[in-house]
């Protein structure tokens, strides 16, 4: 089985897939870092905007870790560096937010779609826009 999952994440590797693999997959557990957050900050009777913000600052500090641990594996040099490494990726996933905010209006208000649609939508976007700044913006590689 070992062999298998290494056979696997070489094959990955070599066809430059692996990164875009893990992504979604922290992306995941990212999302229900989110989830989790909100429902016990909700639980616990915070309003739901107290709630949110918990649930975003949480699973965006879970993100980073994740995406330069163990997704683009970043390996930055000193307290700067790694500042600088996390000024990018907030100010990537603020950014971000102003696409989501964008597409949620232009999908809604313009095109006349339903919510849901226009969130599953927005939803494909922001991971892909995530992904596209925090690869080629955030976590280069130095090797």
């Amino acid at each position: 089985m070992r062999r298998m999952w290494l056979k696997g994440k070489q094959w990955l590797m070599a066809h430059q897939l692996w990164d875009v693999v893990t992504y979604l997959f922290f992306g995941g557990l990212t999302t229900l870092v989110n989830i989790g957050v909100f429902g016990l900050t909700t639980w616990l009777g915070f309003s739901w905007q107290w709630a949110n913000f918990w649930a975003w600052l949480l699973s965006v500090l879970f993100a980073f870790v994740t995406n330069k641990l163990w997704v683009f594996n970043s390996h930055t040099v000193g307290i700067k560096a790694l500042g600088w490494e996390f000024f990018k990726f907030m100010g990537a996933r603020i950014f971000s937010l102003g696409i989501d905010y964008a597409c949620m209006f232009l999908f809604i208000q313009v095109f006349g779609w339903g919510n849901m649609v226009a969130k599953l939508v927005t939803q494909f976007v922001i991971v892909v826009a995530n992904y596209v700044l925090s690869k080629f913006l955030i976590f280069k590689s130095t090797t």
